[in-house]
Parts: structure tokens; C-alpha cells; sequence
């Protein structure tokens, strides 16, 4: 019977789905929030966190804000689940598809959101698709908030088309990309490039002058050579989204630079933002955009003098 009925989904009413999400992270309690709490959908979560005391909490009480089922079993979040949506960081990607292709049933949908190189995503695909799942690579083009569960989205794969109307339904904000799985990917991991770079080049920036005394001449001078371009509003950003997530964004990194070696490519540039942006994270600083803004000389020199050992590697 269920065979029939995920032979189906795309011509489901949306609110019949029952929803797996595996992580539930920044990305998946965007998403599940912009659904709202007036919804009939079925949505279950799990998440590594579960498994320790010291975070055990803030999952569970993270999904009873959102009005989610929260398991500590991924066993019993992903059997049964239509659509399964893996939201983990590129370390863990792989090693989720394989738990989930131990339970996941045959004709399941599984939305890989995970921020991988396309080889990455080739070898999740393959082993989803092993057993009867139905894979679809998708790359999140921008950050969550405040788009949430509209963030735009690139789909490719064999099932982009069925895909596509399932997650229109939800509702998501996806556009398919013609190619097979990996190319989605592609587009985000090479945009990455610029994106995180940026943010390692901003900190390393922003830190050399306040070491040198020259924060307000240097911003002045960028501002003069890019009038349309708010070098300090950037400045902020960039360094709030680094401490927050820089851990991420490093293992991020390291799959663009997996996907640059595939590519028979140098990735020294790549391989030097992953160690900023780890640096950076493992401060553990999470400070809003309004704290960096408001203190910005003094917030700069703090974090100046929390990596005073940092070296060049």
C-alpha cells in the first residue's frame, strides 16, 4: 500500500507527507519554522546531538518550539518518512546517507541539502539509490534567514522533476538544473570560492589593521575605491557569520577543495579560507550583527588579541 502511495507524492496532498529531518541544525529549524506551527504535515527529527548529555536538551527543547516530533532514535525518524531531508555538516554528510539506507523505504524521497563536493554527492546517491530511495542533490543558494523555507534552491538528478512538484507543494522555493547529480552542487561549491573567501579575507583584513593601528584609514580607502560597495556593512557580516559558523564553512572548504583536486585543480586558496574559518569558529564567539556593529573597533581588537597565536600554516 505504501509502495503505491510514494508511487504517488508528487499528486499527494502536501499535508500527507510524513517528513524526516536528519539534523536539525540552523538550516532545518529555518526551514521547519517557516512552515509555521499551523500545519498538518507529519514532521520527525533527529540529530547526533541526542546522543550527549551536554546537548541532549537543547535539541529536544528546540523541537518542541518548533512542534516537531524529536527522536532519539534515527531509526524510527527515518522508517515510514516520505521525504527525507539530510541537513548535517559536509563531514557527516556521507555517514547519514548511509544510516538512512538502512531503514529508508524504497521510493522514499531524500533531499541531500548538505554542502558536499559532487563527487560527495555521486557516492551519497549511489548508496540511497542501492536500495530503492530516491535521491535529489540540492544546493542551498543563500543563507536561511531570513528566507527560511523560501531560500532559494538548485535541484539536479534523475528525479528533479517529481522533486521539484514535491517540494513547490511543501512549499520551497527550488529550480531545477538540467545534468545529473553533483551538478547542483557544482554551481554552490564553485560560488563558495568567493563567498567564504571573502570572509577569510575580510577577518585577515580587518585584524592586520587593527594590529597596525590603521582600521579607520584602510576602510576609508576600500570605500573610496568601491563607492558602491558598504565596506564596513560587509566587514560585519562577514565576521558574524564566520564566528558563528566557521567550523562549517571549514568543512565546506575542504570539499571544495575536493572538488578542485577532482578537477585536476590547485586549491590553495581553499585549503588557506578552511583555516581561517576554523580558526575563527573554534573561538565559539557567537555575536549579533548589532554587537559587532555597535563596538566594532573594540569587538575587532578582542578578537585580535584571541588569535594573536595564530600562525601561518
Amino acid at each position: 500500500m505504501r509502495t503505491v502511495v510514494r508511487a504517488r507524492l508528487a499528486l499527494m496532498n502536501v499535508d500527507n507527507y510524513t517528513i524526516a529531518f536528519i539534523g536539525l541544525g540552523e538550516a532545518a529549524s529555518a526551514i521547519i519554522s517557516g512552515w509555521g506551527n499551523n500545519r498538518n504535515k507529519q514532521i520527525k527529527a533527529f540529530d547526533i546531538k541526542l546522543k550527549k548529555n551536554e546537548t541532549r536538551e537543547e535539541i529536544i527543547s528546540r523541537g518542541t518550539e518548533l512542534n516537531i516530533v524529536v527522536n532519539l532514535s534515527s531509526e524510527e525518524v527515518i522508517k515510514d518518512a516520505d521525504l527525507i531531508f539530510s541537513t548535517v555538516s559536509a563531514d557527516q554528510a556521507l555517514s547519514v546517507a548511509r544510516e538512512v539506507s538502512s531503514y529508508i523505504e524504497k521510493e522514499s524521497y531524500f533531499f541531500d541539502l548538505n554542502s558536499c563536493a559532487p563527487s560527495s554527492k555521486q557516492k551519497a546517491s549511489q548508496i540511497i539509490e542501492s536500495v530503492g530511495g530516491y535521491y535529489v542533490d540540492v544546493a542551498v543558494m543563500a543563507p536561511v534567514h531570513p528566507q527560511k523555507h523560501m531560500v532559494p534552491l538548485l535541484i539536479s538528478g534523475d528525479k528533479t522533476f517529481e522533486a521539484s512538484s514535491i517540494l513547490e507543494g511543501l512549499p520551497m522555493n527550488s529550480r531545477v538544473i538540467d545534468g545529473p547529480v553533483g551538478r547542483a552542487s557544482s554551481i554552490k561549491m564553485v560560488r563558495s570560492i568567493m563567498v567564504k573567501g571573502l570572509e577569510a579575507l575580510t577577518a585577515e583584513c580587518t585584524l592586520a589593521a587593527v594590529e597596525a593601528d590603521v582600521l579607520d584609514e584602510v576602510f576609508t580607502s576600500l570605500s573610496d575605491g568601491h563607492p558602491h560597495f558598504d565596506i564596513f556593512k560587509h566587514s560585519i557580516y562577514n565576521l558574524e557569520r564566520t564566528l558563528t559558523h566557521g567550523h562549517r564553512r571549514a568543512e565546506e572548504l575542504k570539499e571544495v577543495s575536493k572538488m578542485l583536486k577532482d578537477l585536476n585543480l590547485t586549491n590553495r586558496m581553499s585549503k588557506a579560507t578552511a583555516i581561517w574559518q576554523e580558526k575563527l569558529g573554534s573561538l565559539k564567539r557567537e555575536s549579533s550583527l548589532s554587537e559587532i556593529r555597535d563596538n566594532f573597533h573594540s569587538f575587532a581588537k578582542r578578537l585580535s588579541e584571541d588569535l594573536r597565536d595564530i600562525k601561518d600554516q
